[in-house]
């Protein structure tokens, strides 16, 4: 499971040296394409795999599936981690989350969150609104039940 946050330096290639605690996850090889607000997701193998599927399955002729398959797919690239832990985050992926010189990875359970320390500052904030936190999450169901 992916947990934590993680700020990290980017190399002048845009290598990123993936946490030891993620590597592992991603040892059977991870994708990264855009999200949903100004980041990256990455995601393993497999997950990738299943959302892709996931996609697929839906209704191509509603334009909001069709843009959503290109937000994910259009956008996907495999993201190769080598013997010493680096990966290499695309050119055209780092500029959609203005990402330059670091980088924060965030555990998001199943998946990764890539975003720039600006991004996701302003990410963080949202969550700092204990009250808006109140009223957005109350009808979701988190019994802990």
């Amino acid at each position: 499971m992916f947990l934590g946050q993680y700020l990290l330096s980017l190399g002048d290639d845009r290598s990123v040296e993936i946490p030891a605690a993620f590597q592992g996850l991603l040892a059977q090889g991870a994708y990264i394409t855009r999200g949903f607000e100004q980041d990256l997701l990455i995601m393993t193998n497999k997950k990738f795999q299943e959302t892709s599927r996931r996609v697929a399955a839906l209704n191509m002729a509603d334009p909001a599936v069709r843009l959503l398959s290109r937000l994910i797919l259009a956008h996907a690239s495999p993201l190769d981690i080598d013997a010493n832990g680096r990966a290499l985050i695309p050119d055209e992926l780092a500029a959609f989350a203005g990402v330059q010189k670091e980088i924060i990875l965030v555990g998001q359970g199943d998946y990764i969150e890539a975003w720039s320390p600006s991004a996701w500052e302003k990410q963080s904030s949202l969550l700092m609104d204990y009250e808006a936190n109140s009223a957005r999450f109350a009808q979701l169901d988190l019994s802990l039940v």
